[in-house]
């Protein structure tokens, strides 16, 4: 499909141990309980939050909702028994909507479970079969090597390396590219 909207998805996805739901208003302090953590920040292109940054954001990502035009995508808080444990997102990366970008964040304590890997298979599942996509990649700081290794468990193939391009935090950072095709997920085991 280029070019042509799909309808709003249905929400929340619902994974065997997961919820991936809207933003909503409330959830101020359950983003400040990691966006405010440094080592989680590290990676980020924003310093710790602090109050005021995670009303800000969380405002911001109530509104992506769906998937419209270039730059439009869809904000979801992802939930483990009832907390939330991170968020993901998924926008479309050029203006035919075929293309898409993916990226997550996850509190420290949901790491080592397979849940970060369960919500980005279940958006990957609604790039590809909901908004019908062709490619999606995602861009990460070459120095975040769990975020490498779950794009290696998603099946997403290492495609590019680009050196000092990306200048963050007062310093040049590299920046790695994983990107997955429509046919290589559909293939997947």
């Amino acid at each position: 499909m280029t070019g042509a909207v799909a309808a709003e998805p249905n929400l929340p996805l619902i994974t065997d141990r997961l919820r991936l739901r809207h933003y909503r208003d409330d959830d101020v302090d359950a983003m400040l309980s990691y966006y405010a953590d440094p080592t989680v920040a590290r990676y980020l292109l924003d310093e710790p939050w602090d109050r005021a940054k995670a009303e800000q954001e969380v405002a911001r990502r109530t509104g992506k909702r769906h998937i419209t035009a270039e730059g439009f995508g869809i904000s979801l808080v992802v939930e483990h028994d009832d907390a939330v444990i991170g968020d993901i997102v998924l926008w479309a990366a050029d203006a035919t909507l075929s293309l898409g970008e993916i990226g997550w964040v996850y509190h420290p304590d949901a790491g080592g479970k397979g849940l970060a890997t369960e919500a980005a298979q279940a958006v990957l599942d609604l790039a590809f079969g909901h908004y019908r996509m062709h490619r999606v990649k995602a861009q990460l700081d070459a120095r975040n090597a769990a975020s490498a290794r779950m794009c290696e468990r998603l099946g997403m193939t290492h495609e590019a390396h680009l050196r000092r391009d990306w200048f963050s935090k007062g310093e040049w950072t590299d920046t790695i590219v994983y990107g997955l095709l429509a046919t290589e997920r559909t293939s997947a085991p």
